[in-house]
């Protein structure tokens, strides 16, 4: 009964495009970006913080004739905090990176760290050079010093090859197609593994559960309940093996390869294997 809906020649290839959809982050990888930014957020205030210090010790003529070590340490302690940020950003980011669907977030996001580092340091450097009080030997170092540590601190907050959802999305897509395949695993970074390893599974698990003499190597195919708005479900849904079983009775039923089932948050593989298998047709494993 089954074979009229999986007898689709074109399924087997699928798992070779892009069907995956948006990559999501995993509760775990939330979690740890959290933290991370956390963090980086506190590294930055203490950086404006130490700014700030300067910037009222700088008015009230505390470096005119001296004091040029204190303001020298306030620069490199503005640099070490403003680094530590942002590479506490940058690698939140890979936890839990931005689309490129949207230009502007995606930018501001990535490019936080380097933005913050020019809020850091710019006002005190532009008072340190206009001063006219302080000592001009001591105004030329500490603006050199200054300037140095702001350059060293921008570029440690640039994100030169930011991570996104697209490329994560493919790369997941990638992992997955290669774990099935048993080739290297050279597209399957810790950010993707996971989840490419879990459709590679399930994938697998379906191709056991329907081999016969049509398909001896099984099929990539499996149904779900269609999704009210088309796109995908709120929350994760069960996928069968074939239209005919008990739970899909007179509902809405979409197929698709394990990766579209997975697009549609459809990810969790029914824990009926047996009995569906003897719903569907297919031969039960001794």
């Amino acid at each position: 009964m089954s074979d009229e809906r999986t007898e689709t020649p074109e399924a087997a290839p699928e798992p070779q495009q892009d069907v995956t959809q948006a990559w999501k982050a995993t509760q775990d990888q939330k979690s740890k970006a959290t933290r991370l930014r956390i963090f980086a957020a506190v590294a930055w205030v203490i950086a404006i913080g130490a700014e700030i210090a300067g910037i009222v010790m700088l008015l009230q003529g505390r470096f005119d004739t001296g004091g040029l070590p204190i303001l020298i340490g306030l620069l490199v302690a503005m640099a070490i905090f403003a680094i530590a940020g942002n590479l506490m950003w940058k690698n939140a980011n890979k936890h839990d990176p931005a689309s490129k669907e949207d230009g502007f977030k995606f930018f501001f996001q990535n490019q936080l760290g380097a933005i913050i580092t020019m809020i850091a340091f710019l006002p005190l450097l532009a008072l340190i050079l206009m001063d006219k009080d302080m000592d001009p030997k001591n105004k030329q170092i500490a603006g050199g010093v200054g300037a140095v540590l702001a350059v060293v601190a921008v570029l440690f907050g640039v994100s030169y090859n930011p991570p996104s959802v697209e490329q994560y999305t493919e790369d997941m897509n990638e992992c997955a197609r290669q774990i099935n395949a048993g080739e290297a695993t050279t597209a399957c970074s810790p950010e993707v593994a996971e989840q490419a390893e879990e459709i590679a599974r399930d994938a697998e698990a379906v191709a056991e559960a329907t081999r016969d003499a049509d398909n001896p190597n099984g099929r990539d195919v499996v149904y779900w309940i269609a999704p009210p708005d088309g796109e995908k479900h709120d929350s994760p849904r069960v996928f069968h093996l074939c239209e005919n079983v008990s739970p899909l009775r007179d509902k809405d039923v979409v197929s698709g390869s394990v990766a579209e089932a997975y697009k549609q948050n459809a990810k969790r593989i029914t824990k009926q294997l047996t009995m569906e298998q003897n719903q569907c047709g297919f031969e039960v494993a001794e």
